[in-house]
């Protein structure tokens, strides 16, 4: 059975562009086929400056939205990054593989470290070397297939030369990943800013939408979407960016495809008047499960502690396998010394 592995950063509320492009197909598809891991990456969250209370309460969150979205986890595994010490350990390994030059060209460190400069900060050195570990997630689990946005492909690509240079430098130890992408809202756009990506951790601004946005802030923020010159609706994801947003998340939404859809407008606003509603009633089931989650604390917990146990067990094999593929020395089990240091007492 093909493996999975995907996850969610907690730097910030999720939104309708993760909800469209990853999350539903998560719960309709790949937990259905797929031997599925879905991982709250709290350590990347570190990366940037951030409030260590706000990264527990978005963490809590957006495991809550994943179960609210409808992942079983009777079929699936979901889990918090750092419960899992795996994560870290196989990390620094693959830092030994990787080069400098290599986390130089990651595209996201280049566009936030230029963003950072610009503010005249500082850049931690996380932000550097996440791209490894998010690669060491990926590899602790010998994931077949990684569903990621156009954005994150980069990224796959590193893991799979990492994993193909230390597969030929000390044997085969890992699978070799691919990226798989939705075909359609695969990058829900930002609604007052159709060139830029929708993004969590962009906290304020009309034109993102949230999973827990009430109905009249949805319709709000849709009304308000930047389209285009002229009044002839069509789709053209070049010349008319924020008509083809509107759209995509309309077909996403609704079903169709935007080229279709497009044809049965006349006008801008009964185009986003669909789309508003459409955003609402795809957002309703989740966030009255999210309300009855919420209301079960305990719940959601037991999913994570059982989730984080069984992702252990997972990973730590592959793990061990690669720290003795690299060179380093097997622990000595602490059983193994007891019954070692009785027996030479038992021989004199």
């Amino acid at each position: 059975m093909t493996r999975v592995f995907s996850g969610v950063k907690p730097t910030g509320h999720l939104t309708l562009g993760n909800y469209l492009g990853a999350m539903r197909r998560w719960a309709a598809v790949d937990q259905h086929e797929a031997d599925a891991l879905f991982c709250v990456v709290d350590l990347h969250a570190l990366t940037v400056d951030h409030d260590p209370a706000r990264v527990r309460r978005l963490s809590r969150q957006a495991a809550t939205l994943l179960l609210a979205s409808g992942l079983d986890p009777e079929l699936c595994t979901l889990f918090v990054q750092s419960h899992v010490d795996e994560h870290a350990r196989l990390s620094y390994v693959l830092e030994c593989v990787a080069t400098d030059g290599e986390m130089r060209r990651m595209i996201q460190y280049k566009e936030k470290a230029a963003r950072e400069q610009r503010r005249g900060g500082s850049v931690r050195l996380s932000l550097l070397t996440y791209p490894v570990l998010m690669a060491a997630d990926i590899l602790a689990y010998g994931a077949d297939e990684v569903p990621v946005g156009d954005d994150q492909v980069q990224h796959v690509e590193l893991t799979r030369d990492l994993a193909v240079r230390f597969n030929q430098r000390y044997g085969h130890t890992f699978v070799v990943p691919r990226a798989t992408r939705p075909s359609v809202a695969a990058r829900v756009m930002n609604l007052q800013d159709p060139t830029s990506k929708m993004g969590k951790s962009d906290d304020v601004g009309p034109g993102i939408v949230y999973l827990l946005d009430e109905p009249d802030v949805v319709r709000k923020k849709v009304m308000r979407a930047v389209t285009d010159s002229g009044r002839e609706v069509v789709y053209d994801r070049e010349a008319r960016p924020g008509l083809a947003n509107l759209l995509e998340i309309l077909a996403a939404c609704s079903g169709g495809s935007p080229e279709e859809l497009s044809g049965a407008y006349a006008s801008y606003g009964d185009l986003k008047k669909d789309a508003a509603e459409a955003v609402v009633e795809v957002l309703r089931p989740v966030q009255e499960r999210h309300k009855e989650l919420c209301a079960d604390p305990g719940y959601v917990e037991g999913v994570l502690r059982d989730g984080a146990e069984r992702a252990r067990g997972m990973a730590r094999p592959t793990v061990d396998a690669a720290y003795r593929a690299i060179g380093l020395l097997p622990a000595v089990p602490e059983s193994a010394a007891a019954d070692a240091g009785g027996a030479g007492v038992l021989r004199v």
